[in-house]
């Protein structure tokens, strides 16, 4: 929604309040009703803080930055994916961006023009972990290719079996990625996502790794796993506390 658009319905709103308020104003609040959202101090001034952030700075606050460090075959990402975060995406998108990283506990290695990779769970985690690489590549769009490796990660076949099962629920062009998992270009795009795993600071020890705003600690871990919308819901809070 443009501002001058939720600018335009908070004034309406706020009318309403103060309509059924009998036009109340707090002391100290000499302010036209246009400003009274200007910072902090003047909402709390005014008694309009609530309405201030919930209709007129919801996009003032930055979405909390959640990344998912996984690899495509262990059990415990499987569950955090099809059992905590997948179910409750929806419900959080708006406050959150997702970054998803598959590679987990991989080793690579170079050998001449391409990179070889070896997966704690053999050499079908690796295949998982290339297409859904190549998924998010191609696709783009968390919202769409979500779905379709939350799919892959609650399937009990082979990973390409799985992306194709998949694919016959979810709109994702198959052909491109499976193409694109066999490829050069595939194979860069795994070692950009080696990269990014291997840069964390601290280095993980395991998955699936959570981090919030780029910051891994056991507690984050530990709320991530056992009540994920209280940690993302929190953490957006202290973002909109501070605007």
């Amino acid at each position: 929604m443009a501002t001058t658009t939720k600018t335009a319905v908070f004034l309406v709103l706020l009318s309403t309040f103060l309509s059924a308020s009998l036009a109340f104003k707090p002391d100290g609040c000499n302010i036209p009703s246009r400003f009274w959202c200007e910072n902090k101090d003047v909402a709390l001034r005014c008694g309009v803080l609530d309405q201030c952030k919930q209709f007129e700075w919801t996009d003032a606050a930055d979405k909390v930055e959640l990344a998912l460090y996984y690899e495509s075959l262990c059990p415990d990402c499987q569950g955090f994916i099809t059992g905590t975060l997948f179910p409750n995406f929806a419900k959080l998108s708006s406050i959150m961006n997702l970054t998803l990283v598959p590679y987990g506990n991989a080793y690579e290695r170079r050998d001449h023009d391409k990179w070889i990779f070896d997966c704690q769970h053999g050499e079908q985690e690796c295949i998982g972990n290339l297409i859904e690489t190549c998924t998010i590549a191609l696709v783009g769009d968390v919202n769409k290719y979500f779905p379709f490796i939350n799919c892959m990660e609650a399937s009990e076949l082979k990973p390409a079996d799985a992306a194709e099962k998949c694919a016959s629920k979810f709109p994702v062009p198959l052909e491109n990625i499976m193409n694109c998992s066999k490829s050069d270009y595939g194979n860069e795009l795994e070692h950009k996502m080696a990269l990014k795993t291997n840069a964390l600071q601290p280095p993980h020890r395991y998955v699936p790794w959570v981090t919030i705003n780029g910051i891994h600690t056991e507690a984050i871990e530990k709320e991530a796993e056992s009540d994920l919308v209280k940690l993302i819901c929190d953490t957006y809070k202290v973002s909109i506390n501070r605007v």
